[in-house]
């Protein structure tokens, strides 16, 4: 039985392995770069929305390269991803603060809960794919460790 001390190997990644949490983060960020341009496509004057086709179009652009990049298990689209889920965690905080309504609370703290979860649960998964990296060094390739 590991004690506390006990240091915690992660194991990397195997060939096709892509982890539920992987999986929920490369559909969340989908299903919202096809949100996004369908709602491009579909709201005529975005400008009294608050909102514009340019930008309406890079957003969807940078979510469906988070979303392929997960795919493919790379390390800088999860870490891309996890810094769009941190900075919805905090702006859905604030909004708890202001909320109105019992129903805008609720769904302010479900948002909250569920963006942590998918955070916390994606660490690990970026610690297991760069344990799997491979850095070229001179005339060997190495396997460097979680912590090197």
């Amino acid at each position: 039985m590991p004690t506390r001390s006990d240091p915690v190997v992660l194991q990397p990644l195997a060939e096709n392995e892509r982890p539920a949490p992987l999986m929920v983060a490369v559909i969340v960020a989908g299903v919202l770069a096809a949100g996004i341009l369908v709602s491009v496509a579909s709201v005529h004057d975005l400008r009294r929305h608050g909102g514009s086709v340019p930008g309406g179009l890079f957003l969807a652009i940078v979510l469906g390269g988070l979303a392929w990049g997960m795919y493919r298990r790379r390390y800088w689209a999860v870490l891309g991803f996890e810094g769009l889920l941190a900075f919805q965690i905090i702006v859905t905080s604030l909004a708890l603060v202001v909320a109105s309504t019992i129903l805008a609370a609720v769904l302010c703290t479900i948002t909250i809960g569920l963006g942590g979860w998918l955070f916390w649960k994606l660490v690990r998964v970026m610690g297991r794919i760069q344990a799997g990296q491979t850095y070229e060094t001179g005339s060997a390739t190495e396997r460097e460790g979680p912590l090197r």
